[in-house]
Formats: structure tokens, sequence, C-alpha cells
């Protein structure tokens, strides 16, 4: 992906934290075709593309969905002082940094490059592919700069509860099996259910980024019958703000969700 640090990116304050539920269809995502066999769809302002009511929402920068057709990729490009987490929904992704690490994400694997202060790499349908990969993409302002660049990747067992934690800056999370994040206050699950269950009691936190990858969700924005109701399709997401986002359900065939919890926003200067 083409590079975005945080002195390309202009500080808006961030509106109220009043609870809010803020649903965002995937058919409102910005597309772009950065190269040849590439598909981008952006959920915040990125490269060529400026909201300044768009730039951010708690500590994340941006969460980029990516489709690279057979023998496409993202050549060799340069991050710094980004936490960038992979998550594949479809096919395998090739990665090679500057810094001599190489692997292949395949869904159900999370990567997570820390770029501190200063990594090149490329990105590429893996080698021989019959079919696009697709894949979301969700950079992070870290909390740590300058720091050396670090990478990790690992293979995800779904938790019988639904909710698995996948990779984490929060104190509490410190030695557990998650990816370690360069931002101590923010965390990110994969969050599952049956057909027609009830999702997990989910973390609490001032600003929390739902994105659906697969199945159905409906949730209402308060909890309780005065909140609205709402419904989401894979690609969907919502930007929710204190206790907003309420009684989610999957639907007839279940859901599968990425979930943000971040405790602060991003901050310059």
């Amino acid at each position: 992906m083409a590079p975005v640090t945080p002195d390309t990116v202009v500080a808006v304050t961030d509106a109220s934290t009043r609870p809010r539920a803020d649903l965002r269809r995937a058919a409102e995502r910005y597309r772009s075709e950065p190269a040849e066999g590439i598909e981008t769809r952006h959920a915040f302002s990125f490269a060529g593309h400026y909201d300044p009511k768009n730039t951010h929402f708690g500590a994340l920068l941006a969460c980029n969905e990516e489709t690279l057709a057979p023998g496409a990729g993202f050549d060799e490009h340069k991050h710094r002082d980004t936490e960038i987490l992979t998550w594949v929904v479809e096919g395998a992704l090739a990665h090679r940094d500057g810094d001599g690490h190489a692997g292949v994400v395949r869904p159900g694997m999370l990567q997570h490059l820390g770029a501190g202060s200063g990594v090149t790499h490329t990105e590429r349908n893996v080698g021989g592919a019959q079919v696009p990969v697709r894949f979301l993409q969700l950079w992070l302002q870290p909390d740590t700069f300058d720091a050396p660049p670090v990478y990790g990747l690992r293979r995800v067992e779904p938790e019988p509860d639904g909710l698995t934690l996948l990779a984490s800056g929060l104190p509490r999370h410190a030695g557990s099996a998650a990816l370690r994040l360069r931002r101590s206050d923010a965390a990110l699950y994969l969050v599952t259910a049956g057909p027609w269950e009830q999702l997990p009691t989910l973390p609490e936190a001032p600003y929390r980024y739902l994105h659906l990858t697969a199945g159905g969700l409906g949730y209402r924005t308060v909890p309780g019958p005065h909140g609205a109701g709402h419904s989401m399709s894979p690609g969907d997401s919502v930007r929710a703000t204190g206790p907003a986002f309420a009684d989610p359900m999957a639907g007839p065939e279940g859901a599968e969700l990425l979930l943000l919890e971040m405790h602060s926003a991003v901050s310059y200067g």
C-alpha cells in the first residue's frame, strides 16, 4: 500500500464522544486503482483523496479493503511510525520487507508490521495464484515513535466464546499470544457468532471500530427498545463511541467481524 505517515495527515479534533454508532456502508468507501490489477476502497482520507471531516477515528488512521488480481501487487515502498495490521479474507498475500522478513498471509492469520523508524516492503498476490487476494488493512498511530521496525505473523485459533484477541498493546494483555502493538491503549479482536446468535460481550472503550468481514449483523444504536435498529452486510463498518452499538445479533449466515478497541485518539505536534 502507498505510504502514509502521521506528518502527512492534517489533525482534526475528534467529534464529541457522546454515545454514537455511525454506520458506514461498503459502497460509501472511496475507491481507487493505484496500479494495474489493484482495487482499494478507503474508509478515511488517503493519498489523493482528502476529506477534512474524515481523517481518522480514535487512533485509527486508515482502514483499506484491498483486492489484488493474480500477478498484481504493491511494489517496494516505505512506511514510518505506523502500526499496520493485515487480515486476509480470501486468497493469499505475500509480504517481503527490507529487514529480511518474508511471509504469506492467508485467511485465519494476522500480520503486524510496526514500521517504527522506517521500513520498506512489498505486498503481492502470492506467486502462481489463479484468484484474487482480498484483505483488510488497518493503520494505527503508535505511541512510541522512531523505534526499530518489528514484524509478526500468527495463525489464529478462534476462541469458543466468539471473542478472540488478535493483537494488543494493552497492559492487561501482556504475556498473551496476541501480537504486540506499540499503541498501549488499543487492541484488535476477531468476533464470531453462529446464525441468529448474540455476539459475545464486547470490550468497552471510548472508541470502537467494527468491520464486518462475513455474514450479517443487526444491532441497536443504544440499548433497549428506544434504540434504532440497523443491519450490516460484509464490508460495512461502525464507528462506535461510548456505549453505543447495543444488542448485536448475527444474521442467518452467522457473523465474522474485526473489532478495534481504542481508549484515545490520534495526537500530533
